[in-house]
């Protein structure tokens, strides 16, 4: 009995499925609703996430359901002041892809990692409500509200802030909440405005942000501060409000906007739990932390909490790995959504001084950290420590990519595409480090893929110096890449064995 049950079916319980389901490990998806939920809060993909996606093979229809951000187009008092594109100039080089992050609804990245789940056999199980479970050592055994009963290896609660695996843990998510801090959201159809911008209506005293939903003719997503009644409370979302709102700031025909849906109402919280494991059973996504919106880092920290267990909780659930690899995954996640809450707590602020001054908008919020590509787990068990320390690239960064050359073809290949897949990957730059390839990377099978650079016949030749220059290389180098694409070790050729004592101490 290796199945591992996942709560929750949004785009971290969903990543993470698709991580265990690809690497062959029992997978189950409950999902409390009896329908798949319908949720657009999030508005995609940032850069990190893209070099996720392309990973597990759904980045192209990410692409084809979504695009790039629209320019920012900021007023004041019903007058444009200007418009704005927080990405301009940023380019693509060797070792970053993506440049920029993706726009599309999140109920259609659920359904696109839906379908790729649906690939590899596995089906959501939708009204399938947890509301209990006990655990001993050799398993976890849960009910549903149904009263049917489950075994399982492993039960993972991706069930979003309110969930009940954290809840029946008994773990709390420790933090604020600012209740003064109100936003109500939803999705509107507006008639008679350009879809070609990010329309953000900022006064002095509030003001409606519109955003087109990529995919639609005429969704787009809504977002301003509540109305207040006479005695100063927040009023909750409708299409009424919603209409006062558009008319006082956007100074148009209220009747432009026709329909309203999924509205929710957001108050900041910034919180997170204190342990993400507790036996055989661990949180990830909005179950372990929750933060400020600014910066549209939520669903892509939960995205990267399911990318970081899927690899150690498949080989775990195989008995491929010692269960104390289990550990590194709060040891290494934690620390990040901490860092998260501090990042998003201060570019909230940012963005509430900012709007109040003309001309002020969203663009204050993108920024180089909330891209996530310089996360980084150099304090990790797994991070071997260097035999030097000057080099800008460290175990525990993330893997750079390069375009190098295969020697025979010519063709050229992405190190992301070798990465690519539930394997280690294991670069020898040179003809010594490739000479000890076969042996350090044999003993564990399908496990550790190797890849020669420089080294003649087969391999990949590094011409141009891409990934030379991207990892630091001087001489002949073994590094060995996580299968979630960061970097274990980075060793001379004299010092394989630590690469073989490495990947030795996993199985411990």
């Amino acid at each position: 009995m290796n199945t591992v049950v996942i709560a929750g079916a949004g785009p971290t319980g969903l990543t993470l499925a698709c991580e265990l389901a690809r690497r062959g490990t029992p997978v189950r998806v409950i999902e409390k609703s009896p329908e798949f939920p319908r949720s657009s809060r999030a508005k995609g993909p940032n850069q990190r996430t893209l070099e996720i996606f392309e990973d597990l093979g759904v980045l192209s229809r990410i692409f084809a359901a979504g695009s790039s951000a629209p320019v920012m187009r900021k007023y004041r008092d019903g007058e444009l002041i200007s418009s704005v594109d927080p990405w301009a100039g940023a380019i693509p080089t060797p070792d970053r892809p993506y440049e920029r992050g993706w726009l599309i609804a999140q109920y259609r990245v659920e359904e696109i990692l839906r379908d790729k789940l649906a690939e590899y056999g596995v089906h959501v199980e939708l009204g399938a409500e947890l509301t209990g479970f006990t655990q001993d050592g050799a398993a976890v055994i849960g009910t549903l509200a149904d009263g049917t009963r489950f075994e399982a290896a492993y039960l993972i609660g991706c069930d979003g802030g309110h969930s009940a695996v954290r809840k029946l843990l008994g773990v709390p998510l420790v933090g604020e909440t600012a209740e003064d801090q109100r936003m109500v959201l939803g999705d509107v159809e507006v008639t008679g405005i350009d879809r070609g911008f990010w329309h953000q209506w900022l006064d002095a005293d509030g003001g409606v942000l519109l955003c087109p939903v990529p995919g639609t003719e005429r969704t787009w997503w809504f977002q301003a501060a509540p109305e207040r009644g006479a005695g100063g409370e927040p009023l909750g979302p409708s299409l009424e409000s919603f209409q006062r709102l558009f008319a006082r700031y956007a100074r148009l025909p209220g009747e432009w906007l026709t329909k309203a849906e999924l509205l929710s109402t957001y108050r900041v919280n910034v919180r997170m739990a204190e342990r993400y494991r507790a036996g055989r059973v661990l949180l990830a996504g909005d179950a372990a932390h929750v933060h400020p919106i600014a910066g549209g880092m939520g669903m892509n920290t939960g995205i990267q909490d399911a990318y970081n267990l899927g690899w150690k909780l498949a080989l775990v659930a195989a008995g491929e790995a010692g269960d104390a690899l289990l550990d590194s995954y709060e040891a290494e996640r934690l620390p990040i959504a901490a860092w998260t809450l501090e990042v998003t707590s201060e570019r909230l602020r940012a963005a509430l001084a900012e709007i109040r001054k003309p001309g002020g908008g969203l663009d204050v919020v993108v920024t180089e950290e909330t891209s996530t590509l310089g996360v980084r787990y150099r304090w990790s068990p797994l991070s071997l420590r260097p035999s030097k320390s000057d080099s800008p690239l460290q175990p525990g960064d993330r893997a750079p990519d390069a375009p190098c050359a295969d020697v025979e073809t010519g063709a050229v290949v992405r190190l992301f595409e070798t990465f690519a897949g539930p394997h280690f990957t294991l670069l020898g730059f040179g003809e010594r480090s490739a000479a000890a390839l076969p042996g350090l990377a044999a003993p564990y099978g399908d496990l550790v893929h190797p890849v020669a650079i420089d080294a003649g016949t087969p391999g990949l030749s590094d011409k141009d110096g891409h990934a030379a220059r991207a990892y630091g290389v001087a001489g002949d180098t073994l590094v060995l890449i996580r299968p979630d694409n960061y970097v274990a070790a980075i060793v001379s050729a004299t010092e394989a064995p630590r690469i073989t004592d490495y990947l030795a101490a996993l199985r411990t």
